[in-house]
């Protein structure tokens, strides 16, 4: 049976992470993002989507 694709996500950061809280900043890390600007494309996943509402206000998100 072959697996459901459930698509991209380009993922932006666009607030710096200098004053947030030091778990807000380790699950930036973990999504791939260093400066202001930088994005990277991940899978449609509920892991990705839980770690992108938790910092939801540094980052842009756009369906690909």
């Amino acid at each position: 049976m072959a697996k459901k694709e459930n698509g991209k996500i380009k993922v932006t950061l666009i607030k710096s992470t200098i004053a947030i809280l030091p778990e807000h900043k380790k699950v930036v890390a973990a999504l791939g993002l260093r400066k202001i600007n930088s994005f990277k494309i991940h899978n449609d996943t509920p892991a990705i989507n839980g770690m992108i509402d938790k910092v939801k206000y540094l980052v842009k998100v756009e369906k690909i």
